[in-house]
């Protein structure tokens, strides 16, 4: 009788005696997914049912965190046990950033390599500026044998993503859906690529749900009732992260590698956006603060850990967690020393398998170097934990396990306690600073630089409006189709204007997506707006493509370089979304692309804004209509 695939791969797998000595492990890393995203940590309306299944048959932790608020160092410290600013991923990474995973420090991959394991990642890799190039480390030079990533988010969006590379080769178009595609990859290595006779480690970091959010109809279809379509294409995206996870553990079922796989699910930080519009609406679950914020919505997410045979089905632990102690509780699963000659912050969490309390040399520590000015870092030990501004020099306290949302600030009440958390927060952030690559973050240039004065450029002559919906165009063409419009400034600079009635005196938002409509080097679109029709007064809040830069500028186009301080490896065919927030009262307003975000400082004489619209230079650009909120 000949027997299936699959089955006889099962048989082989069962009677590998190395395989039956030394377990599997399997990473699963979901990106900017919300502790209150799942139905099994609270949400009544998501779908998830793989991972609801999931979290019954092993354990569930109310009190898992990432290693930091934003992406690029929470996933350094999974693979090296270390805090991010402990290994030199401070940061999330932009494309030709100098920031990446040092080969100095030592990884998962490699050492499970160095005890006869294969490895694989598949996914978004995220820890280095230079992808897929020699210039820096790449997955390989980390201990993956096998990998298939992007340097950041899937391009151009989670549908039929572009910019995938496989060991080192582009793949081109890829038809259907990043995580599914993702978790395919995975299988087709466990089932075909792998070294059967070796234990094994699979990395599967999915996109979702990060931004550009798209959703396959299947999975938008249980929230076709709500009428809100950003709402359904963000629970779709989990519904569809989660079908990538059903398959994936589908996959080790019909492999015959469950009994012996350990299987971590978390994700890499808090929820996108505020969560009231667009597609970002992520659940914190009550959490304060969100992605990039130091409070706990910002770092609190979910973890689920399935080990058949050591964990018990169903079993819910409160103990702390974070995203390092992976690091460290594989090396302890497979019996690997840690390594001596550093500091590994992780501890390994077996004990908390069981709901048991783990010793922790160092205190859990945050630090983002995006978060809000008051919660730019953070220190938690036992059930007290300690929120720092971004000058260490302002400080709140919460007893964390009581007042879960940190509504309650005992600092002056308790001085004696605050003063004593004060003190061992400073001894590790020095210990930190020590042993980091400071040189990265000290030479970075200020987030806020004071622009120069702009320039002054020449009149430009009167456009065409072909619309009927901009009252002022100069140095342009406009027109639009069904959905989209067109601004084409063949000459330089060109703009279309509308004004807003009343003039905003105080606070406005606008949010608009937009895309390059040419090829070539020259490629920019930019929201404009100010207190008159005039290209000079005009200020441009956007992406300069061809450039790979975000922010602002005054003025005329050589005024460019005043405030793009954000680089950003941009798809010449991307469609970009931006949301500009303007506070006149502080004088102030902030570009937020994805999870870059770029403070401009507004000049003294704009007192009112009374027009708003659209500018290109010497290009074609396409925008939506722009989404005017005012704020009270």
């Amino acid at each position: 009788m000949k027997l299936p695939p699959l089955v006889l791969l099962s048989l082989l797998t069962a009677c590998s005696p190395l395989l039956a000595a030394q377990p599997n492990i399997v990473v699963f890393l979901v990106d900017d997914m919300g502790w209150g995203d799942l139905a099994c940590y609270g949400n009544k309306i998501i779908k998830s049912s793989h991972l609801d299944k999931f979290a019954s048959e092993g354990v569930r932790f109310t009190q898992c965190y990432s290693a930091c608020g934003v992406c690029s160092p929470s996933r350094s410290s999974i693979l090296t046990g270390r805090t991010p600013y402990r290994n030199g991923v401070w940061r999330w990474i932009p494309g030709g950033h100098q920031t990446h995973l040092r080969e100095s420090e030592i990884t998962l991959p490699e050492l499970l390599k160095e005890k006869g394991y294969d490895t694989c990642h598949v996914g978004k890799w995220h820890l280095n500026g230079h992808f897929n190039s020699n210039k820096q480390p790449q997955p390989d030079d980390h201990g993956y044998n096998h990998w298939m990533a992007t340097q950041n988010n899937a391009s151009p969006s989670h549908k039929n993503p572009t910019n995938f590379v496989l060991n080192g080769k582009p793949m081109g178009r890829l038809e259907g859906f990043s995580a599914p595609l993702v978790a395919q990859e995975g299988l087709r290595w466990l089932a075909e690529v792998r070294d059967r006779k070796k234990p094994f480690l699979l990395s599967v970091w999915t996109h979702e749900p990060h931004l550009p959010i798209e959703s396959a109809e299947e999975f938008m279809k249980p929230y076709a009732h709500i009428d809100d379509e950003g709402i359904r294409q963000h629970h779709g995206n989990i519904t569809q992260l989660d079908h990538a996870f059903g398959l994936l553990m589908k996959g080790l079922d019909e492999l015959g590698l469950r009994e012996n796989t350990i299987v971590f699910f978390t994700s890499d930080n808090g929820p996108e956006g505020n969560g009231l519009k667009g597609r970002t609406r992520g659940s914190t679950g009550g959490l304060r603060g969100r992605k990039r914020d130091d409070h706990e919505g910002g770092i609190r997410v979910a973890g689920l850990v399935r080990w058949p045979g050591h964990i018990k089905p169903g079993t819910v632990s409160d103990t702390p967690v974070i995203g390092s102690d992976i690091f460290s509780t594989a090396l302890d699963i497979v019996g690997i020393p840690l390594p001596a000659d550093r500091t590994i912050d992780g501890v390994s969490m077996i004990p908390a398998f069981e709901g048991k309390e783990l010793e922790r040399p160092v205190p859990l520590f945050w630090r983002t170097h995006i978060a809000p000015a008051a919660s730019h870092a953070a220190m938690r030990i036992g059930d007290w934990k300690l929120v720092a501004d971004q000058n260490f020099e302002k400080f709140q306290l919460y007893e964390i396990q009581k007042d879960w949302r940190e509504k309650n600030n005992l600092a002056r009440e308790k001085p004696e306690k605050l003063e004593e958390m004060k003190k061992t927060f400073f001894e590790v952030l020095e210990g930190i600073e020590k042993e980091g690559p400071s040189e990265w973050w000290k030479s970075e240039p200020p987030r806020n630089p004071k622009p120069r004065k702009p320039k002054k450029g020449a009149k430009l002559g009167a456009g065409k409006d072909e619309t009927g919906e901009w009252p002022v165009v100069k140095g342009a063409t406009v027109s639009r189709d069904e959905r989209r419009y067109l601004l084409d400034a063949p000459g330089a600079d060109g703009f279309a204007v509308r004004t807003l009635d009343p003039p905003v005196t105080g606070r406005v938002a606008f949010k608009v997506d937009y895309q390059s409509a040419v090829s070539g080097n020259t490629r920019n679109a930019f929201l404009c707006f100010g207190d008159k029709p005039e290209n000079d007064s005009l200020i441009k809040a956007g992406s300069a493509i061809g450039l790979h830069r975000h922010g602002f500028f005054q003025g005329p186009w050589g005024n460019v370089d005043s405030n793009l301080g954000v680089r950003s490896a941009l798809s010449p065919d991307a469609r970009i979304t931006a949301t500009i927030a303007v506070d006149l009262e502080k004088r102030i307003a902030v570009l937020e692309i994805g999870d870059q975000r770029v403070e401009h400082k507004l000049p003294d004489q704009l007192k009112t804004i009374s027009y708003y619209g659209i500018y290109a230079k010497s290009t074609k650009s396409t925008f939506s209509e722009i989404v005017v909120t005012r704020q009270h």
